[in-house]
């Protein structure tokens, strides 16, 4: 049998089919669909690196998320009831694919594997399934992608399967308050989920926890949020659970946790639908209700002057959109322009000095000795340059972005994207090839230096010969051990400039070997940001200008409609008006957001 509230629900859709909203109606019969699983979804959200994951695995007792500093998440992994320990991937046909989508492959994985082989093209979530008590009832645990990474699909999959929970834990570590950052993101939450439980980690890493969490609490309360705050540690969960310490696992907060999560949300599964109903019914009545009242108004034979006015001001309002449209392109093309050269230069004048040093460096040393150190040298400010010249151009990127906002037809904080970086991160060049170094042996110096000697000999002996002596004596054998010692000094010299002209272009090979690829890479990152700010810069234009256009067509309809076609449409629209508050009267019993919709 449905539940009650669904007929709320399907009214609320029909208003959305009878005003023309598919978006709308869309998103309610998604709703309506998740009403009708008896599975209740409980979604753990936050930013990175906050314990999310290891909390997942101490309320189950169970290594089901990876966890690690070199470990994230990166789809929505479901963790439900299964009466054997099992997992799958799955996939979308199209890379754009929505999670609520009908997937079209389900790819049985290894339970360790999952974590790993999430990161492939086309994954949309993985899927594990393990006995346990906490799951018995139909709870869904769902770990998510930390909300701010600098891959802006992975919060965009949390994003989206925000509206498949029935609950939220928002979790928050206690090295420190909740930020602006995530006290935005618990009131974006509350507008999709209303039933959030904020969850403060790690208290066993921090001694002042305590405090923290009373300072929570108070910005909890001073910005109107009623959300529950609850302080655990998972490591003293696991360990306790490890060891059967009960008063280990009191101290780590997870009895609290887990009846809270039976109380207020296993038990408590009704309640929390017809909130999740109420929140989604609402939002939908109130963006019907807004353009139906504005249209009254231009209607209302009182306000005919005002309605010429009002048309007058949405054409004016449109114009000045496509005017200002064209100046945040321009300001996107010139700005990401300079910055891809800025960051280029940037690049080469960082890559040059590396290979002054090297040149200053061979110019004396002998590349036979201490090659490997001067390897790692190079490898390590080759490193430095990219991881310097990279920042810049992300942090260049999101200064673009605040100013092309600034220069959209309407400026708002939330216009700025999330992110704008690339999924796939830069990798490194190839490894520096060691230059031919030439050895010079004792037999190579033994002949250098007979050959040498050889000259110094016979000039010498015929000299000497002149004075009544042998041609080999001992003037001519003292010459020659000169003249071929300094053959032998002269050669040397010889190979140890060769051998570091050969390391200077072996270095300069590589450095320009890794210049060309990093700054391939560079350019294709400036290009990935500008086509990123101008996609999201342009769908919120278009989003903005069929505002105004409907605007501008209502008002015009208003204008050109006759007395008496104008006031029909007037009490039909007060009608529709009255049936819009009455049904959202409706929605607020069910436990909605305080809000009033008025005639």
């Amino acid at each position: 049998m449905a539940p009650p509230w669904l007929d709320v629900l399907d009214e609320t859709i029909g208003a959305c089919v009878t005003h023309r909203r598919p978006d709308l109606e869309a998103r309610l019969r998604e709703k309506r669909a998740q009403q009708l699983d008896p599975k209740l979804r409980v979604l753990v959200v936050g930013e990175s690196k906050q314990g999310k994951s290891q909390l997942v695995n101490a309320l189950l007792n169970a290594p089901v998320c990876a966890v690690g500093d070199d470990i994230t998440t990166t789809v929505p992994t479901f963790v439900q009831h299964a009466d054997t320990p099992s997992a799958a991937l799955v996939r979308n046909a199209s890379a754009r694919g929505s999670i609520f989508h009908t997937p079209t492959e389900r790819i049985a994985v290894p339970i360790e594997q999952v974590t790993k082989q999430a990161a492939a093209q086309h994954v949309v979530r993985a899927e594990i399934g393990i006995p346990r008590a906490l799951l018995d009832s139909g709870l869904v645990l769902i770990d998510t992608p930390g909300v701010g990474d600098t891959r802006s699909a992975h919060t965009a999959s949390t994003f989206a399967t925000l509206m498949q929970a029935d609950a939220v834990l928002l979790v928050s570590d206690a090295t420190g308050e909740l930020t602006s950052a995530e006290m935005t993101l618990l009131k974006k939450v509350m507008e999709a989920c209303p039933n959030v439980t904020v969850v403060v980690t790690k208290i066993d890493l921090v001694p002042s926890w305590r405090s923290v969490v009373e300072r929570n609490k108070a910005l909890l309360a001073r910005a109107g949020v009623p959300a529950k705050l609850i302080p655990v540690s998972s490591a003293l969960r696991l360990r306790a659970a490890k060891t059967g310490d009960q008063r280990l696992n009191t101290e780590s907060g997870f009895p609290e946790l887990l009846a809270c999560v039976q109380r207020d949300i296993v038990a408590s599964a009704d309640l929390l639908a017809r909130r999740a109903v109420a929140v989604v019914a609402s939002s939908a009545l109130a963006q019907l209700v807004t353009p139906l009242r504005e249209e009254l108004t231009a209607h209302d034979s009182s306000h005919t002057v005002a309605t010429i006015s009002t048309l007058q001001e949405a054409q004016r309002r449109v114009d000045e959109l496509r005017r200002r449209s064209a100046r945040w392109q321009n300001v996107l093309n010139d700005e990401m322009a300079d910055l891809i050269s800025d960051v280029e230069y940037d690049l080469r004048d960082r890559t040059r000095k590396i290979l002054r040093e090297v040149d200053r460096t061979y110019d004396e040393a002998d590349p036979a000795i201490g090659w490997d150190k001067f390897e790692q040298w190079l490898e390590d400010n080759l490193n430095e340059a990219a991881t310097t010249n990279f920042a810049w151009l992300m942090e260049r990127a999101e200064w673009v972005a605040a100013k092309v906002a600034k220069n959209f037809p309407v400026y708002r904080e939330d216009l700025i994207p999330g992110s704008v970086l690339p999924d796939d991160l830069l990798e490194p060049a190839s490894k520096l090839e060691k230059p031919k170094i030439e050895p010079f042996s004792i037999p190579q110096k033994l002949f250098t230096g007979l050959r040498g000697s050889y000259g110094g000999v016979l000039m010498f002996g015929l000299v000497t010969s002149l004075a009544g002596l042998p041609l080999i004596n001992v003037i001519s054998l003292g010459a020659g051990a000169l003249f071929g010692g300094k053959s032998i000094l002269d050669e040397s010299d010889q190979r140890l400039k060769r051998r570091q002209a050969a390391a200077k272009a072996a270095a300069q090979r590589h450095v320009d070997d890794f210049f060309v690829k990093f700054s391939k890479d560079v350019r294709d990152s400036g290009r990935h940001i500008q086509r990123s700010l101008r996609n999201h810069f342009s769908t919120l234009a278009e989003e903005l200008q069929e505002t105004l256009l409907e605007s501008a067509r209502s008002a015009k309809r208003a204008v050109q409609d006759d007395q008496t076609e104008r006031e029909r449409r007037l009490r039909e629209g007060r009608k529709e008006l009255d049936k819009l508050i009455t049904l959202y009267k409706r929605v607020q019993t069910l436990g909605g957001p305080a809000m009033e919709l008025t005639a």
